[in-house]
């Protein structure tokens, strides 16, 4: 006993001893942190290395590559966070550390920082300028639509298209519009319809929904896919409160897909009230033309040179 006391365990012992009890812990197995961001660092390898503080003390947290690529904010020092995760032991650094696999900032929701976030990145680099905005084709004979297939979003465009603009041909590229894989969805959907060719004016659209639904226009390659579309793309996501980062970089935001459909399209009944109002004003203005050369001529036809033309031609 006391030669075994006198050999002592190694470093290595000791650190998987005291790994093995912390993982028996089951309360610091799920566990919440809240404090201070500091020393935050994102390594090439995507995972996420950084500080927890208060005013006593700190806590080392790394959290891997598949948790920190569902984030939907850049994290940053000073940040006041809540950090949900496991303690575990770091055998090499010989360090307890937080293991994160779920991150919110205080303060504001983990998307609300998310939508400002980007939301300034892509206005500093000039994707909602006014000036790059496009006009939309005034008779538009062919469009595309971004959404989803089976979707009140999709009928109440159709049906207000139909009733406005009958000759236009409506050209859908299904997509999903929530979820996971609703971003590249819309983006492979933008860029198909952008490969048509013959299209004047595409519209993504979907219906109402909280923040989270409609989250997939918040992303920056819906974005990106949105600015690059070579034709004039309309926006109209959700109602008439909701804002996404889809509508600051379309040509034109429409708060309801009926409303897009009222912007986009004009109206056939109305264009053809005018056309008969023209044709009757372009009448009247003829006829009253008309009128009033007549009068001129008579007038004319009164005066000394056509009443007494030979007297005035034998004077000269």
């Amino acid at each position: 006993m006391e030669e075994l006391e006198l050999i002592g365990v190694s470093v290595s012992q000791l650190t998987e001893r005291i790994k093995q009890r912390l993982e028996e812990d089951i309360l610091l197995q799920d566990v919440l942190v809240r404090g201070e961001l500091s020393n935050f660092k994102r390594h090439s390898s995507g995972h996420l290395y950084f500080t927890m503080k208060d005013h006593d003390s700190s806590l080392r947290c790394v959290m891997f590559r598949s948790s920190a690529q569902k984030l939907p904010f850049d994290p940053a020092d000073g940040e006041e966070i809540l950090a949900q995760g496991r303690i575990g032991i770091y055998q090499r650094g010989g360090q307890y550390q937080l293991y994160v696999y779920e991150l919110v900032p205080l303060g504001q929701g983990a998307l609300a920082l998310a939508f400002e976030q980007l939301k300034g990145k892509l206005a500093g680099e000039g994707l909602f300028d006014q000036a790059r905005k496009r006009a939309l084709p005034l008779f538009p004979k062919r469009i595309g639509i971004v959404s989803s297939p089976t979707g009140a979003a999709i009928r109440d465009f159709i049906s207000v298209a139909r009733r406005r603009w009958p000759l236009a041909n409506l050209v859908l590229a299904p997509a999903l519009v929530q979820g996971e894989n609703a971003a590249p969805s819309i983006v492979e959907a933008l860029e198909l319809l952008c490969d048509e060719g013959d299209l004047e004016l595409i519209v993504v659209t979907r219906g109402g929904g909280s923040l989270e639904d409609l989250w997939p226009f918040n992303e920056e390659r819906v974005a990106r896919a949105i600015y690059a579309c070579p034709l004039p793309v309309v926006s109209a996501v959700g109602h008439e409160i909701d804002f996404t980062i889809a509508d600051f970089v379309a040509d034109l935001r429409a708060p309801t897909p009926s409303s897009a459909a009222e912007l986009a399209l004009p109206d056939l009944v109305a264009l053809q009230g005018q056309l008969r109002d023209y044709y009757t004003r372009l009448g009247w203005g003829l006829r009253s033309q008309v009128r009033f050369t007549k009068k001129r001529l008579a007038v004319l036809a009164q005066s000394r040179i056509f009443r007494h033309k030979e007297e005035l031609v034998a004077q000269r």
